[in-house]
């Protein structure tokens, strides 16, 4: 167990968190989520002993160890892999290392000898004659095979340090797992694998995400921070957001009898209770959101940015025909004889080598020539694009926001610029902040606004999730389903291509697989 009290935090005047006061208990995995710059990571840190909050405490149950995903992915790179998991448990590492020591010596004493029985008794204790065994199942679950484990980490690729950084929070069996974006640069079996993982964890778990299939497969609680505050909630993430809305929806409502929204609230819970028997935590979380009522639940403050796409004209008959492209990128085939049809309907996610897909949207958007094969665009067909990298858009770009909208619109008066940036929480005098200083998130939001502004009837869209909070995800995603006509994209999110997507094609080194069926039968089909 782990507890914060009358936990506060500030960086001059700028307040983070006041008056925190949260339980963290055994058996249940808790999701931390806020908009950027809420503090996520910040309080992920001071949780961990990282940083000193300037009021109240965090304490541990007696005995309890506290395991922490590592973010420096350079930190081992002279360690053996398979050590480097085992060095999640530091003390059973350092009995490693010392009994190693000790046994290494020519002149072995009987002080020695001593040492060496109370080390090998306190090894025994905590079952180390299986850590090797132990780690070497991690890694090849998180599918780094064992022709690896004794290599250094400097040898590995940037996605299998990720995962060795990972195995070694999981290591050991520790009682309390602090993750801050486990799943990043992980593949679809690592994150499969993981999940599975944290449901049968028995220890406390505390993750920070913007996968909101991760947090609604493994959490049980949610950990709201908004405004300075920190809230805990029962349920996943979908439950805390139906919730919040259902909540507003109430406060419409005031003249609704009570009768009537405790019915709305009971079906509200079974539906979600329903879905909760895949794990251990999942049924944790069934019995606890049956024990929710009326009062706890409360609307969020949180702000949603506005996404939607209109398009000028509809699609006819032919859209995009692809034969045979193929391509190279530093010496390294990245499409290979890639072929396929864009059908009236199909919103196509992109999945596999990302820079093959990213290869193949700059094909497809002229900004560069495939090596072999052509393309065909249908003559009705207008397209708008959103690049994975924008920084051409913003770099060196001396504008307002208001100018800067201005340059991709028809209507050139500020009061409809403004509306546009408004829908993504520009209002203001935000509305007038430089185009050049503006944070990843704020890009990205302004880049939907210029693809709304064309009222293109295909989208191209290459990870628009990156750097998006929660809040704009679910935009974004909704905006995605709710657009009438054709979508070729790739993102990282299970969730936002399972809700959008009704066809998928995955780049592979050696070709491609084209399938029209749903992400997550794609998922049980192909791995």
């Amino acid at each position: 167990m782990i507890s914060v009290n009358n936990l506060s935090l500030r960086y001059g005047s700028q307040k983070l968190f006041e008056d925190v006061n949260l339980v963290f208990t055994p058996g249940n995995c808790y999701g931390v989520i806020g908009a950027n710059g809420a503090g996520k990571s910040t309080f992920l840190k001071i949780l961990s002993g990282d940083i000193e909050p300037n009021t109240g405490e965090v304490s541990l149950a007696p005995n309890i160890r506290m395991s922490v995903l590592k973010q420096d992915h350079f930190e081992y790179d002279n360690c053996q892999v398979l050590q480097t998991v085992i060095m999640g448990n530091k003390r059973l590492h350092e009995i490693m290392v010392e009994k190693d020591a000790i046994y290494a010596k020519e002149d072995f004493s009987d002080e020695d000898g001593i040492k060496a029985s109370e080390l090998e008794a306190e090894f025994a204790e905590m079952d180390g004659w299986s850590a090797e065994s132990e780690a070497s199942s991690l890694l090849q679950g998180l599918g780094i095979p064992t022709d690896l484990h004794e290599k250094n980490v400097s040898d590995l690729t940037g996605n299998d340090k990720v995962k060795v950084l990972l195995a070694q929070a999981l290591f050991g069996k520790p009682g309390i797992l602090i993750l801050d974006e486990p799943t990043n640069d992980l593949d679809v079996k690592s994150i499969k694998w993981l999940q599975g993982f944290l449901g049968d964890f028995e220890g406390t778990i505390i993750v920070v995400s913007h996968d909101r299939y991760f947090l609604n497969e493994v959490c049980t609680h949610m950990v709201d921070i908004d405004f300075g505050k920190i809230k805990m909630f029962v349920g996943n993430y979908d439950f805390w957001y139906e919730s919040s809305q259902l909540a507003l929806q109430m406060i419409k409502d005031q003249n609704k009898k009570k009768e009537d929204k405790i019915k709305e609230l009971q079906t509200f819970i079974a539906r979600f209770s329903a879905n909760a028997s895949k794990s251990k935590q999942a049924t944790s979380r069934k019995k606890l959101l049956e024990k929710i009522t009326l009062d706890d639940i409360v609307p969020s403050s949180r702000r949603y940015p506005f996404v939607g796409f209109i398009m000028e004209r509809e699609v006819g008959n032919e859209i995009l025909t692809v034969e045979n492209l193929s391509k190279t990128v530093d010496g390294i085939k990245v499409l290979n004889d890639i072929s396929f049809r864009v059908n009236k309907g199909d919103k196509i996610a992109f999945v596999g080598d990302e820079i093959g897909i990213t290869t193949l949207f700059k094909i497809l958007m002229e900004e560069i020539e495939p090596d072999e094969g052509s393309f065909k665009w249908g003559q009705t067909i207008t397209k708008s694009y959103f690049p994975k990298d924008n920084s051409k858009f913003f770099n060196d770009v001396d504008l307002t926001l208001v100018d800067w909208l201005r340059q991709y619109s028809v209507d050139q008066s500020e009061i409809y610029i403004r509306g546009f940036l408004g829908r993504m929480l520009f209002s203001g005098e935000e509305a007038l902040k430089q185009a050049k200083v503006l944070s990843g998130g704020e890009k990205v939001r302004c880049m939907l606004s210029r693809m709304m502004l064309s009222d293109a009837n295909v989208l191209i869209l290459d990870q628009p999730t990156n750097h998006l909070d929660l809040e704009s995800i679910t935009s974004v995603n909704n905006g995605l389903i709710n657009f009438k006509s054709n979508i070729l994209f790739t993102s990282h999110d299970h969730q936002f291509i399972q809700t959008i997507a009704n066809r998928i094609i995955e780049i592979k080194p050696e070709g491609f697989i084209d399938r029209t069926m749903t992400y997550e039968e794609y998922i049980e089909k192909f791995y």
